[in-house]
């Protein structure tokens, strides 16, 4: 099963979205929250984010950039396994842990995850 990461420059923002993108999934589905830097302040951290994940869903500016940088720490056998969406935050993870509760492969988690960014909230 493709597991997610979700990536906030707060540990408050990282897990409330863990939380409720949860809620719509069953619980052997791995979403960790990757927010804050080491010490829990403000920031984001690489390492953090390196431990974990295929799926990386990131907030905004160094967020994106300390995910770039987990990656290039992993193998390269992990690196071809471990995508950055292009999606938003919330939006992003609630489609990403609803296709990979499916069993779908990253590739198709991947596609319908960056589909979220697309959705109009007009109605």
């Amino acid at each position: 099963m493709v597991g997610i990461v979700i990536v906030s420059h707060m540990v408050s923002i990282a897990e409330g979205v863990r939380d409720m993108a949860k809620k719509v999934v069953p619980n052997e589905l791995k979403i960790i929250a990757a927010g804050g830097t080491a010490d829990g302040s403000f920031g984001t951290d690489s390492a953090k984010i390196g431990q974990n994940g295929v799926i990386i869903i990131t907030d905004v500016g160094s967020s994106i950039i300390s995910a770039g940088l987990a990656i290039e720490g992993l193998s390269m056998q992990l690196h071809q396994r471990v995508k950055i969406a292009d999606a938003p935050i919330v939006e992003g993870a609630i489609a990403a842990a609803s296709e990979a509760a499916k069993g779908s492969d990253l590739m198709t988690v991947l596609n319908v995850t960056e589909t979220a960014k697309s959705v109009s909230k007009r109605g």
